[in-house]
């Protein structure tokens, strides 16, 4: 029967309708006749009847497409930001929504990060990784969120790669054996789309006990092993840890207090598509900082090169951060505007070295009256790279956060010395401190850290100098770390 009205529907016999069906069928028709004899207004706020064209509202509202996903993400004053991402976002294209948002400066080393607060596990998604495939493997009862901030160090092993893959940790090869240096063959490697084999002692946290042990480990295409006897490559002592394939690497943070590690320099590996619980953690720690970043380097270039990855965006990405190497402070020279047929190369050493300090001491001796009607005594306190009263060691974990890559930076007030500052720095996987004191020079104050031997009128000033000359810093300010708010 139902099958008859609806072919009774279409041939627009109404005979089989009932009668107050067509009453209403007959009001609809009065309504529409109504108000198409009505004429049009135009509306005068059609943005608040179309969100989709909205910039205001968009963020609040669902898009038109009903394939969309709410994700929220954190910056690092803990607020958030609640973002419609598709099915298919990756990390990289999320980065890129989230820099436009919050009008960032730049939109380079900007990163999504994974964190869990309460196993102190925090991770930099690679931009090739699905976020919501990320999401879905996170707890519904866990404090896990999605941070934005900035990560300089996301690729600089491509830049700087001995620094993070030191000669005595690259595995024994018959490229070493031919006289190829540790440099070139991690060079020939990541050109050619590999990753050198890892080796090296780690503390390892045994299961459901407290107790560390040393273990020795091998890093390699097919896998990661420790070796059950000493440091024996033979395959009856190798002992097969995990596949590269499904693993996720974490820095840990607060290791001591939370896994009671030996050292801060603490990471672990879990498989990806499992959920984070603490009986699937590999809890490892290494001795210094250079070795943690040695391994946590090698696993997610391991990751990068044999999981989903392009092969020719990843070969265009080196040879661009290669590009950059070459155009780093290193390849700076010193020049001589002083004669009259332009400017010359000052090749002596002594020479550079005495055109540095001479443009140091013109800094002092410059009074000009517009750079002082622009100085002003809180300028510092409008710039991204001073960070209030913050501590040694909360910069140095702001740093780390960030990525320890040489030349980042930040000026905090110090807590020791009244009326003075410091200027926190990363040089080689270390974060310096160093003293800016306030003193009086002909009636002005300034600012000096080399004993009054190079002033500045502010913090801006001394910044500015600093990023072209190294002065007495081991390497010029290149990256300040910066807080975002969303």
């Amino acid at each position: 029967a139902a099958t008859g009205l609806e072919l009774k529907s279409s041939r627009r016999s109404y005979c089989a309708l009932p009668a107050q069906q067509q009453t209403e069928d007959q009001m609809v028709k009065g309504v529409e006749t109504f108000s198409s004899s009505v004429p049009s207004i135009p509306n005068p706020f059609p943005e608040l009847c179309s969100p989709s064209k909205s910039p205001v509202l968009i963020s609040s509202l669902p898009p038109p497409s009903s394939d969309k996903h709410l994700i929220k993400v954190y910056g690092e004053d803990s607020h958030s930001r609640s973002v419609w991402v598709s099915p298919e976002a990756t990390a990289r294209e999320v980065c890129h929504m989230l820099v436009q948002t919050a009008h960032c400066s730049d939109q380079e080393n900007w990163a999504l990060l994974e964190l869990h607060p309460t196993l102190g596990l925090e991770r930099c998604l690679e931009d090739h990784e699905i976020v919501l495939e990320v999401r879905a493997t996170w707890s519904l009862k866990g404090d896990t969120r999605l941070v934005f901030r900035k990560n300089y160090a996301k690729y600089e092993f491509f830049r700087k790669p001995v620094l993070f893959f030191p000669e005595s940790m690259i595995s024994d090869s018959a490229d070493v054996n031919k006289g190829m240096k540790s440099s070139e063959l991690i060079q020939n490697l990541l050109k050619s789309g590999t990753c050198p084999e890892i080796q090296g002692l780690l503390h390892v946290k045994e299961p459901s006990r407290k107790a560390w042990k040393k273990v020795y480990f091998f890093l390699r295409r097919s896998g990661l092993y420790c070796s059950t006897k000493g440091s024996s490559k033979e395959p009856r002592h190798l002992q097969y840890v995990a596949d590269l394939e499904d693993l996720n690497v974490y820095t840990v943070v607060n290791s001591r207090k939370l896994y009671g590690a030996p050292a801060d320099f603490t990471f672990c590996i879990k498989p990806s598509k499992n959920p984070v619980r603490t009986q699937d953690l590999k809890i490892l720690c290494a001795e210094n900082e250079q070795t943690r970043t040695c391994w946590t380097s090698a696993f997610r270039l391991f990751k990068v090169l044999h999981q989903h990855y392009n092969p020719p965006l990843f070969l265009l990405m080196h040879h661009e951060y290669i590009l950059l190497s070459h155009t780093s402070e290193a390849s700076l020279v010193a020049m001589d505007f002083s004669g009259k047929a332009g400017g010359r190369v000052i090749q002596n050493p002594m020479e550079a070295q005495n055109a540095e300090r001479e443009e140091g001491q013109a800094w002092r001796r410059t009074q000009n009256s517009c750079l002082f009607l622009y100085a002003s005594v809180a300028i510092h306190k409008t710039q991204p790279w001073f960070h209030g009263g913050v501590s040694r060691k909360e910069a140095q974990r702001l740093i780390e956060k960030q990525g320890l890559v040489d030349g980042m930076f930040l000026i905090r007030e110090s807590q020791q010395h009244a009326q003075c500052f410091v200027l926190s720095l990363c040089y080689q996987l270390k974060t310096k401190h160093y003293l800016v004191i306030p003193c009086e020079d002909g009636g002005r104050k300034y600012y000096t850290m080399d004993d009054g031997l190079t002033l500045f009128i502010d913090l801006l000033q001394l910044v500015e100098f600093h990023q072209i000359n190294k002065g007495i810093l081991p390497v010029c300010l290149k990256h300040p770390c910066v807080c975002v708010a969303l």
